[in-house]
C-alpha cells in the first residue's frame, strides 16, 4: 500500500511510516535501485517478512527523494547518508519506518504485547520507582515506551557495552502525554534526551504498536 502516516515533527524532522501490505514482488518492481551489496543482503535473509520490511525502508528513502545508492552503514550497522540528514531506521512486524532529521535522532517501533512483562527485570531499573505491575494494560503500555526510548537511544549512541538496564534512565511520564526525558550514564559520557511517543494502530492488522522517536540535546 501507499505510505501509511507522514508525521512532520519540525520544520527539519520528517517520520514516515509504511504498512507491508505488499508482496516480495510488489515491493522489487517498486524499489528504483538496488546496490549490489543490498542486492546480496536481501538475498541472504531467510525471512521474507524480513525481506519485505528491508524494501518498504527503501521505498520510504524513495518518498524522501533518495535512493539505496545514498544509504551506508557504518562498521557498527548504524545507517546515514552522504548528506547533513542523519536517519535512523525500525521495523515491527507490518510496519517499517525512518526519521529524518537535521539533528541526532533515534526511532523505534514496537508491538504491544503481554509478554514483555517478562523480560521488564532485564530493561528497566530506574524506572520501577514510578511503575505499577498491577495496572496491567498501563504497565505493559509503559514497558513498551521504556524499551522504545531506550532502543532509540541504543541507536543514537551506538556504542558497545551500553546496557539498556543500567546505563539508560527514562524519566516518569504519562500515557495521556506525547513526550518525556531520559538519560544515558556510560563510562565518563552523561548524554540527556528528548523522547516522543505516540500509538500505531491499523485497520489491516490486530494490535497496538508503540511509536517512540529520541532527539540527542
Amino acid at each position: 500500500m501507499p505510505l501509511f502516516q507522514t508525521i512532520q515533527f519540525n520544520e527539519t524532522t520528517k517520520i514516515l511510516i509504511w504498512e507491508i501490505t505488499e508482496s516480495l514482488d510488489e515491493l522489487l518492481s517498486k524499489v528504483v535501485f538496488l546496490k549490489e551489496k543490498t542486492q546480496k543482503r536481501l538475498d541472504g535473509m531467510k525471512s521474507e517478512m524480513h525481506q519485505r520490511a528491508f524494501l518498504s525502508v527503501r521505498m520510504l528513502i524513495q518518498e524522501m527523494g533518495f535512493t539505496d545508492k545514498d544509504l551506508h552503514y557504518d562498521e557498527f550497522g548504524k545507517p546515514y547518508f552522504d548528506c547533513h540528514n542523519h536517519i535512523s531506521i525500525t521495523h515491527s512486524y507490518h510496519f517499517a519506518a525512518i526519521i529524518i532529521s537535521d539533528e541526532t535522532v533515534g526511532i523505534d517501533m514496537e508491538l504491544q504485547r503481554e509478554k514483555i512483562q517478562k523480560i521488564a527485570d532485564k530493561f528497566t531499573d530506574f524506572e520501577c520507582d514510578y511503575l505499577d505491575p498491577s495496572t496491567t494494560e498501563e504497565y505493559i503500555k509503559k514497558l513498551t515506551v521504556i524499551w522504545g526510548a531506550k532502543e532509540a537511544i541504543f541507536k543514537i549512541r551506538n556504542e558497545k557495552g551500553i546496557s539498556f538496564k543500567d546505563h539508560i534512565n527514562v524519566s516518569n511520564f504519562s500515557l495521556g502525554e506525547t513526550q518525556t526525558q531520559a538519560s544515558l550514564h556510560f563510562d565518563n559520557l552523561i548524554k540527556d534526551f528528548d523522547v516522543h511517543y505516540q500509538e500505531i494502530k491499523s485497520d489491516n492488522f490486530e494490535g497496538i504498536f508503540t511509536l517512540v522517536y529520541a532527539f540527542e540535546k
